[in-house]
């Protein structure tokens, strides 16, 4: 299968370039060899090489900054969306977008399954669901992945922040313990899109960790595995007020994966088990 990963060289891509290579011809350009804000230039690339299968990693990912850069993170994740969205349907690619736990608002009690209603409250998550809404508008042959609380080989990430200050020395760490999510890591979303390449499936599907923990206590693991030598503290959101609200609640149910008897996201645990193992320096 001959597959375009967007975004080629972000920490997604990488993984998703690393698990497929082996058995599909992939091209994986980053943003600076492919714009996708740039329509002509996305139609270019996808008439040209017509690829089987479009993997849209590329994205605006840096949360409070796109409250300030509101232009560039619709001009992203919305209207480069669209490009691509657009350029799969005319020339017959299936389209996997990436999407997050942001489209949601973040305040129910239980984890948020793929029908439910999307209510943004940053421009991050509007952004991202316009760029959802794109995809279904202008190519009906597509996957929506929602990702959350990723991690990776290389990062950035949380994951190397944290293990970058946990293992100086310095006063205790605190961390915030009122805002739960799935910690999931680039290896397990590549593993998971993989097997969805060969999968007639479509439509919106949930592809975090299962299992779920507060910052906090993902950080508490953190520590165990790579030997903090500084003090973990809980700590609550209000104490660390940033431009774009987090949402409390990050936990996305499976539920699409279970309905048509996909294999099961890892346990979250365990996937970070994986990666210190297999990327014991980050």
């Amino acid at each position: 299968m001959k597959v375009l990963i967007t975004g080629g060289t972000g920490m997604l891509g990488r993984s998703v370039h690393r698990r497929l290579v082996d058995g599909h011809e992939v091209r994986a350009p980053g943003s600076r060899d492919l714009d996708v804000v740039d329509a002509r230039a996305v139609e270019a690339t996808i008439a040209g090489w017509r690829p089987d299968a479009v993997i849209h990693c590329a994205a605006h990912t840096k949360v409070d900054l796109c409250e300030t850069e509101t232009d560039r993170a619709f001009a992203i994740n919305a209207v480069g969306s669209a490009n691509v969205a657009g350029a799969c349907h005319r020339h017959g690619a299936k389209l996997f977008a990436i999407s997050t736990d942001y489209v949601f608002a973040g305040d129910l009690d239980r984890p948020y399954h793929e029908w439910d209603a999307t209510v943004p409250r940053t421009v991050y998550g509007q952004s991202k669901l316009a760029g959802e809404e794109a995809v279904r508008a202008h190519c009906p042959r597509h996957v929506i992945a929602r990702i959350a609380w990723l991690y990776g080989p290389g990062g950035p990430s949380f994951v190397h922040t944290m293990r970058k200050a946990g293992t100086q020395d310095g006063a205790a760490l605190r961390v915030v313990d009122d805002q739960v999510g799935n910690p999931t890591s680039t290896l397990a979303v590549a593993d998971a899109l993989a097997r969805l390449l060969d999968h007639p499936l479509v439509g919106t599907v949930h592809l975090t960790c299962a299992g779920e923990v507060s910052w906090f206590g993902f950080t508490q693991q953190l520590a165990v595995i790579f030997g903090f030598r500084r003090t973990v503290l809980p700590c609550s959101t209000a104490e660390f007020p940033r431009p774009a609200p987090r949402p409390a609640n990050s936990r996305l149910e499976k539920r699409v994966l279970r309905l048509h008897g996909l294999d099961p996201m890892p346990a979250w645990q365990d996937d970070l088990g994986r990666f210190a193992l297999e990327f014991p320096h980050g």
